[in-house]
């Protein structure tokens, strides 16, 4: 007779008693983290991804069939983060960094123009229910100024600003409680935190929002960093991001030109064969000697009403990697075609850009580009200009409250930079939890200026 078998002994017993235990390892971690989150009223970002409608489901552009783009339309209900803005008055040398060293700067003369994001998001700050008025509260800190434009305008020296801005960032107790981890910064320009020279020296942790994602060809070394700084838009001109804008898109078959390049030479090679390009090809690309000052000088209307001219608006890159007119160009209806290798594009886990643009290795820039060019039929053109219209507004610096607006792409991008423990060099912690400094004083008892 043989030994008898017992049921828990059965080869196929014991495989569904270990899968039911790890069943319920899983549920009762599931639920408690569940359980957790819903006591603090906190989720983290990746509990809710996206943004979600009364339905559940996330609210997305789709086009169905084989050319749905890979974009989500992403409105701020999904949000959780806490802005403080640092006041004008609040920090000794801030006002310097707004209104230059005499304070003549307005901020209405920094709005407009290339650089004008940093005056536009300061304000949508300012207005944002994300906003709050104790430190201890925020999760973020923006800390606003105009650089680029007081610099510009003479209101600051190089010297003066890296001055400046080492002389407010010692008066800030949270910016070195996290060595600045949770700070946010603009600088709008090609120069991005180049603007401050001391940058690798103060600035080397904080948030920089910023349309430039490569500064290596002037610099040793770029202050863009892809896993802290967010890629922001350039500041299309409002008259063209409003609901009437004041150049309409032409039809594809009005259309004088395949292609065209509108700007300066700037002694970049690029730029250069481009050029030259147009002149052995006039009938194909359009690149007209502009003129930027003086009686003859191209009105904002006229350089749009040449832009709207062509199939294709070629961008490459000027003093650096980033390009105004790839944006200019979606809302003329023309198709950009990126000539810069190593531009950074912004919301790239929300916007997939082979669905709305073209890029083009520079190195190629010649007749093989407008052959290809060329080679593009109106249908599929048609439907890289649909899915540029149905995501451009993701360029727009509009208020919060719509929708799709250029800010809530930056609160997104903010959120997932969120940290919920703050440390840094200068910081240490005891056995209750409370923070110090070096010496073991208290974070509450940390005055300004604080040295070293």
């Amino acid at each position: 007779m043989g030994s008898p078998t017992t049921k828990s002994s059965h080869p196929s017993s014991l495989l569904r008693h270990h899968l039911r235990s790890i069943l319920l390892v899983a549920v009762t971690f599931i639920l408690t983290h569940l359980l957790d989150r819903i006591s603090t009223g906190r989720f983290p970002s990746y509990w809710c991804p996206f943004a979600a409608r009364n339905n559940g489901t996330p609210e997305s552009i789709r086009f169905g069939g084989d050319d749905e783009p890979r974009f989500w339309m992403r409105d701020g209900s999904g949000l959780d983060l806490r802005v403080y803005v640092y006041d004008e008055d609040e920090i000794e040398g801030l006002r310097g960094l707004l209104y230059g060293r005499d304070g003549r700067i307005s901020a209405e003369s920094c709005v407009k123009g290339q650089w004008g994001t940093q005056v536009k998001i300061h304000r949508m700050f300012l207005r944002s229910r994300f906003r709050v008025r104790r430190k201890e509260e925020a999760d973020l800190f923006f800390v606003p100024t105009y650089v680029k434009c007081v610099r510009m305008l003479g209101g600051l020296t190089d010297r003066e600003i890296d001055k400046t801005f080492i002389k407010v960032l010692n008066q800030m107790p949270y910016f070195r409680r996290s060595g600045g981890r949770d700070h946010v910064f603009v600088f709008p320009s090609g120069a991005g935190a180049h603007l401050f020279k001391s940058w690798s020296t103060y600035l080397n942790r904080p948030i920089f929002l910023t349309p430039e994602g490569d500064r290596t060809e002037k610099k040793n070394t770029s202050a863009f960093s892809t896993w802290k700084d967010i890629i922001i838009p350039g500041n299309v001109d409002d008259q063209m991001t409003s609901g009437a804008p004041f150049v309409q898109p032409l039809p594809l078959s009005r259309r004088k030109h395949l292609a065209n390049y509108l700007g300066r030479a700037q002694g970049k090679i690029g730029r250069l064969q481009l050029i030259e390009l147009a002149k052995k090809y006039p009938e194909k690309l359009e690149c007209p000697e502009l003129k930027f000052s003086g009686p003859d000088k191209l009105g904002r209307k006229e350089y749009f009403e040449h832009l709207r001219n062509s199939k294709f608006c070629l961008a490459p890159r000027g003093e650096s990697s980033w390009t105004l007119r790839f944006y200019e160009s979606f809302f003329v209806e023309c198709v950009p075609v990126l000539l810069s290798d190593q531009v950074e594009l912004p919301f790239q886990d929300g916007i997939d850009y082979s669905q709305i643009s073209i890029k083009w290795p520079s190195t190629h820039t010649g007749p093989k580009l407008l052959d290809y060019l060329e080679s593009i039929p109106d249908e599929m053109i048609e439907k890289l200009i649909e899915h540029g219209r149905r995501v451009r507004c993701l360029f727009v610096y509009a208020q919060e409250s719509q929708a799709c607006s250029a800010i809530n792409g930056i609160f997104w991008e903010l959120q997932k930079r969120i940290r919920r423990f703050h440390q840094s060099s200068e910081t240490f912690w005891l056995h209750n939890g409370s923070v110090v400094n070096r010496d073991l004083v208290p974070f509450s008892d940390w005055k300004p200026p604080m040295l070293g």
